[in-house]
């Protein structure tokens, strides 16, 4: 087994053409692959996208199609080049995303998909005629940064909860609360109105006010803590309703 620190270092390219390969199938690489190591194959290389491409190029396609508010996604197979993600297509699939379906719930489906795309592609590349992308429609998902988890009770309660969804499992959607940060894993959107941030009733529990709606968190973790049931933190906390769930 070949396992190179970098591929862009100069003797890779043609150690990779001896193996004498027809076609290289690149999946979830981290590297920028220089146009030497792309060639190397007879039939050049093909990568395996968790996106319908041009839609969502980069590192975190799952997690930004589920935080932008998307139904539905996909797999897509192309033909590499020297850009990112810009290459021929040459098959999809697509699935929808579950309303309340986790980035990592997503990414578990589409690694079981992304397998049969790839072996499907594989066994009619003969046929298959590369389409070019449409590239003024594409949208680009960079690398999450701890950052992108920041929760801002100001945007909408969809907006929100999708937040929730696509930054678990990492980096996680974050608060200010009474004793430090609070993480939400879980969470709906549901009516209520109130200050943004403040905890308004909802049925037998509270909800936190956003700018259009409120959020009823599920499933959260207190700071240096496990994660726990919303109930069960607000018990512990003491929080009542009209109280902000940060500290002013």
């Amino acid at each position: 087994m070949l396992q190179p620190p970098r591929l862009r270092d100069a003797e890779w390219p043609e150690r990779l053409r001896a193996l004498g390969a027809d076609v290289a199938a690149v999946v979830a690489f981290g590297q920028i692959l220089p146009q030497a190591v792309l060639d190397a194959p007879a039939r050049g290389s093909i990568n395996v996208h968790a996106s319908l491409l041009p839609r969502y190029r980069g590192a975190a396609p799952v997690q930004w199609a589920i935080i932008r508010g998307e139904t539905v996604t996909g797999i897509t197979t192309f033909q590499m080049d020297a850009g990112m993600d810009t290459g021929q297509v040459l098959l999809t699939a697509s699935t929808p995303i579950g309303p309340d379906e986790t980035a990592g719930e997503l990414a578990a489906r589409l690694a079981v998909l992304g397998a049969e795309v790839i072996l499907d592609t594989l066994a009619r590349l003969d046929s298959l005629t590369p389409a070019p992308q449409r590239h003024e429609a594409a949208t680009l998902a960079p690398r999450l940064k701890k950052s992108d988890g920041a929760l801002d009770w100001g945007r909408s309660a969809r907006e929100l909860v999708n937040l929730v969804r696509g930054c678990n499992p990492w980096p996680g959607a974050t608060t200010a609360a009474a004793g430090g940060a609070l993480t939400l894993w879980r969470a709906r959107a549901v009516g209520g109105a109130g200050p943004p941030g403040a905890l308004v009733p909802h049925a037998h529990t509270l909800a936190v006010a956003a700018g259009d709606g409120a959020v009823l968190p599920v499933e959260v973790q207190p700071e240096s803590r496990r994660a726990i049931a919303w109930d069960d933190f607000l018990r512990g906390a003491r929080l009542t309703a009209g109280q902000p769930l940060a500290p002013p």
